[in-house]
C-alpha cells in the first residue's frame, strides 16, 4: 500500500508497464529522459459536493486532490551532421491520462472515490527536451490518521 496519492499514482503507472521510471516529486540526480513525475496536493481542499455531517464525529470527510503528472521526454536525437530522429513517443501522454481517467488507485490508503483527468498540456521543446503535464483531480476521502511508510 501507498502512503501518499503520489505514490498510489505511481504504483499504478509502474504496474501499467511503459517502460519508463517514475518518481514521486522529481527524478533521481543525472536521470536521462524518458520519466514521470508525480506531484500531490496542488492544491488539496474540501470537497464542497460530498462532505459527511458535521455533528458526527466518524463521519467521512472527502477532499478533492489536484495531482500533475509531467511526462519528460528526448524530443529528437542526432543522426548525423545536419540531420535528426524524432525519439518523442506520440501518444504516451495520452495513454497514461487514458489509463489514470477513471481508475480507483487501489493502493491509496484511504477510499477513493474517483480519479477525473483534466487536461493535457504539452509544453515546448526546450533543451531537446518535450513536457507533457498531466492534471488530475482525485476526490477521496482525508485521512484520519498518519500513514506510516513502510521500510
Amino acid at each position: 500500500m501507498a502512503a501518499t496519492t503520489a505514490g498510489a499514482v505511481k504504483a499504478r503507472l509502474e504496474g501499467l508497464q511503459f517502460g519508463v521510471p517514475v518518481f514521486r516529486d522529481g527524478p533521481r540526480e543525472g536521470q536521462a529522459p524518458p520519466f514521470i513525475v508525480v506531484q500531490e496536493a496542488m492544491p488539496m481542499g474540501m470537497d464542497s459536493l460530498a462532505n459527511g455531517d458535521f455533528g458526527d464525529p466518524a463521519a467521512e470527510i472527502n477532499v478533492v486532490e489536484t495531482i500533475t503528472v509531467d511526462l519528460v521526454q528526448q524530443a529528437r536525437t542526432k543522426t548525423g551532421a545536419r540531420t535528426t530522429r524524432v525519439t518523442e513517443r506520440y501518444g504516451l501522454a495520452e495513454a497514461i491520462a487514458h489509463a489514470l481517467h477513471g481508475c480507483q488507485l487501489p493502493a491509496h490508503p484511504a477510499p477513493v472515490h474517483s480519479v477525473r483527468v483534466q487536461d493535457i498540456d504539452r509544453i515546448p521543446i526546450e533543451d531537446n527536451r518535450v513536457r507533457h503535464s498531466i492534471t488530475v483531480q482525485v476526490r477521496r476521502a482525508l485521512l484520519r490518521e498518519e500513514v506510516v511508510p513502510r521500510v
